[in-house]
């Protein structure tokens, strides 16, 4: 698995395929594989003509593992994956988060526009704004000895997925604290390249879709039907809706 560094952090990276960059940005306590080789995004998008990178967020999967929240501010996250453009001299590429990747990535459509050919919130509606997502409660339960000292319902299904993953959890306690900064609604309401909403129907973790594309000038909303947090990464309406999307931005 090919890696660089950014910094004094090692970044684990895949680039797959020819024509039109896009790079994924996987969600917090994913990885590159479980968030998009797995659900097959990396396959589709390759089969459709994009050079597909993805890469692990520092604190996850292959990359290397933090322990000072510090770390993990949510600009210094965002700068990782200008980083790894620089690396494969990408000036400007499709970016595509999800949940944590998309606040990574609405961050760099804001402050780095020029290197953002369209931006993709996955999984992250008007919660980029006002909240929501994992807090405290989901790090104490990262923290825990075991699963059966986490009684929060929230932190669970958090702890059991970290778990499945095989994940750092201190690390992850620490990415979730120094992370969870918002952007404000003038912040957001300055992002202005093409833009695509993409949230799962019964998702009570992303927060609507449509409040936020209406403060995101002319973005469009993609809704996945019947699908939460967790179920809507692999939807078969998520990558179609994204190849459209794609097909017709400029």
């Amino acid at each position: 698995m090919p890696s660089f560094h950014h910094g004094d952090v090692e970044i684990a990276y895949l680039d797959e395929g020819d024509g039109d960059p896009i790079v994924l940005v996987h969600g917090f306590a994913s990885s590159k594989n479980v968030n998009w080789v797995y659900p097959t995004w990396v396959s589709e998008l390759r089969k459709n003509g994009f050079r597909t990178i993805a890469f692990d967020n520092r604190g996850h999967g292959d990359s290397s593992k933090l322990y000072d929240p510090e770390d993990y501010h949510i600009g210094t996250m965002a700068s990782d994956i200008t980083a790894l453009m620089d690396h494969l001299a990408i000036a400007r590429a499709d970016v595509m988060g999800y949940s944590l990747g998309a606040r990574m990535m609405g961050i760099l459509a804001r402050t780095r526009p020029e290197r953002v050919r369209s931006g993709i919130f996955g999984g992250l509606g008007i919660g980029l704004i006002k909240g929501g997502g994992p807090g405290e409660s989901v790090a104490r339960a990262l923290e825990a000895p075991s699963l059966d000292d986490v009684t929060d319902p929230f932190g669970r299904t958090f702890r059991v997925f970290a778990d499945q993953t095989r994940s750092d959890r201190r690390a992850l306690a620490a990415c979730l604290r120094g992370s969870r900064r918002l952007m404000t609604e003038a912040e957001v309401a300055g992002i202005e390249v093409p833009t695509l909403i993409a949230v799962g129907t019964k998702d009570e973790i992303a927060g609507s879709a449509q409040e936020l594309a209406d403060v995101i000038p002319g973005a469009e909303v993609l809704n996945i039907p019947n699908r939460d947090h967790m179920r809507a990464v692999g939807d078969k309406v998520y990558k179609e809706g994204v190849l459209r999307f794609l097909s017709r931005r400029p």
